[in-house]
């Protein structure tokens, strides 16, 4: 199998991190593609209609994408435990808080980097990180039990959207007043699935 991405990408990111988790490395072959909302590549289109990465190609079967779409499918593959039937939607929920924190903060890098400067919004740039700033809250506030707990496909996808935060928006502080979800972040950091996928251009 192949997996079309881009190292920077949280959401490929994510991805890759579930593969080393399930011990998969050795089955997937990760392709770099160079890729925007505004010239996506044609192979990212062949596999995925909508030109977004990540996509998994499969040899005998229609290539999957979504990152949420593609980490269950590995978690099911290997037969891991990354969405766990006890806390699944709990699971579920804070993996799509995450992803809203990644969605929120690419798009504020799009802004700057895809639009023409007459074009960009400042207000609509803050509107996201208000985005980013309340759910960042709302998981310090009430899901810290849950990242106490074992790990699952909501750490994983958690600690990706904290890390893009701090590769790409680090100026922005995210960490004050989250201290709870800060000092989580900075445990998990260092898992060796997370310093192996770490961003570093």
């Amino acid at each position: 199998m192949q997996l079309l991405g881009s190292p920077a990408s949280p959401f490929v990111r994510k991805v890759r991190v579930v593969i080393l988790e399930t011990d998969q490395t050795a089955e997937i072959e990760e392709v770099d593609v160079s890729t925007t909302p505004v010239n996506s590549a044609t192979e990212v289109i062949a596999a995925n209609p909508t030109g977004k990465i990540p996509a998994l190609i499969r040899p005998d079967r229609p290539a999957i994408y979504d990152s949420r779409v593609i980490c269950q499918f590995l978690n099911d593959r290997a037969k891991a435990d990354l969405y766990p039937d006890a806390r699944k939607w709990d699971t579920l929920t804070l993996e799509a808080t995450a992803d809203a924190i990644m969605e929120a903060a690419v798009l504020m890098v799009y802004e700057k980097r895809v639009r023409p400067e007459n074009e960009q919004s400042p207000a609509w740039i803050e509107a996201q990180w208000g985005k980013v700033q309340r759910a960042l809250d709302a998981v310090n506030t009430r899901w810290m039990s849950h990242l106490a707990g074992p790990m699952d496909a909501a750490h994983i996808a958690m600690g990706c959207a904290l890390g893009y935060l701090d590769f790409r928006h680090e100026g922005r502080g995210w960490r004050s007043g989250v201290d709870g979800l800060a000092d989580w972040y900075e445990a998990f950091s260092v898992r060796d699935s997370m310093q192996k996928t770490a961003p570093t251009a």
